[in-house]
């Protein structure tokens, strides 16, 4: 009978541990699942913001997390930092801002990025949490309830496509690249240029009609008409992605101060062939040999314009 006693009361222990796991269980599942949008939200945003990899994956869905995982070091890397508009792996400041809204910062060397959520909304399963940063540019996330959390799904009206956001962010990067190599390129030649006007003025004791009176000449053939100090497709007012223009300026006055006849001096201009893709800023460069110019989306630069700094 002792035997039997023993075992009722091994049975009983067993049955209220089971029933005390099973409760834990279901309190997890609930509070995992009643966890506002916006805190998964701030919490995947603060993991993007630190690099941290294995917590951005958390909040990433099922689809998601498996594609983000394919992606190489610098795509992972990019996309979260495009996310949180940073430059590098920073350190995430969670605040409570009007209303009790939360507001992310995330603290790099760079700089500090403010991301403010405004009101969540739901909809069953899916909710919409409004963010806007310092510089006043809304984005509304889109997130998806899977596997007992909220998940990200969606960045303004784009879903969450990790291969595909990669990929377009990836080519971004590489053209913005290729538009500032572009532009500093630019600038060399225009400096060339002025060179090769500034020689010709002095070899021939005139400026230059146009551009294509500095291109190559056969040998022992230099002339006015072709003094040898470009390369043809320089000449013909184009490379590396920029239209070169060259013009003459007349002096304001007929006369300078000596009562001599003032000399007409010269103005070059580069513009990008394909604006955003060749290039964004275009330049001016007269014989003062003072660099001007800025983003004219794809106009000509002018004398007005701002100093460049190369």
């Amino acid at each position: 009978m002792e035997h039997h006693r023993t075992e009722k009361v091994l049975w009983m222990f067993f049955v209220l541990a089971q029933l005390l796991l099973g409760a834990n269980a279901q309190g997890q599942t609930k509070e995992t699942i009643d966890e506002k949008p916006s805190t998964s939200l701030a919490s995947a945003l603060a993991a993007a913001c630190r690099q941290n990899e294995a917590q951005f994956l958390r909040y990433q869905t099922a689809e998601n997390a498996t594609a983000f995982k394919e992606l190489t070091p610098s795509q992972k890397s990019e996309l979260m930092k495009r996310i949180v508009q940073a430059r590098d792996a920073g350190r995430p400041l969670l605040s409570n801002g009007v209303e009790g809204r939360m507001v992310l910062r995330c603290e790099t060397t760079g700089g500090t990025t403010e991301l403010r959520f405004g009101a969540e909304r739901i909809r069953e399963n899916v909710a919409f949490v409004p963010v806007e940063s310092i510089g006043k540019q809304r984005a509304e996330f889109g997130l998806v309830r899977e596997g007992g959390g909220w998940r990200m799904l969606s960045v303004g009206l784009v879903l969450m496509n990790i291969p595909e956001l990669a990929k377009q962010w990836t080519t971004s990067a590489t053209n913005s690249n290729a538009a500032e190599n572009s532009e500093a390129a630019a600038i060399v030649t225009l400096r060339r240029l002025a060179e090769a006007v500034e020689t010709y003025r002095k070899g021939f004791g005139k400026l230059p009609e146009q551009l294509a009176k500095l291109g190559p000449a056969r040998r022992g053939e230099v002339s006015p008409d072709k003094a040898n100090l470009i390369e043809r497709e320089l000449a013909e007012g184009t490379k590396g992605g920029y239209v070169f223009r060259y013009r003459i300026v007349q002096p304001v006055k007929a006369n300078d101060a000596s009562g001599g006849s003032a000399e007409p001096t010269y103005a070059l201009t580069a513009t990008p062939a394909e604006y955003g893709r060749s290039g964004n800023r275009s330049f001016f460069l007269d014989a003062s040999g003072e660099l001007r110019g800025g983003d004219k989306q794809g106009a000509e630069a002018a004398a007005e314009d701002p100093k460049v700094t190369p």
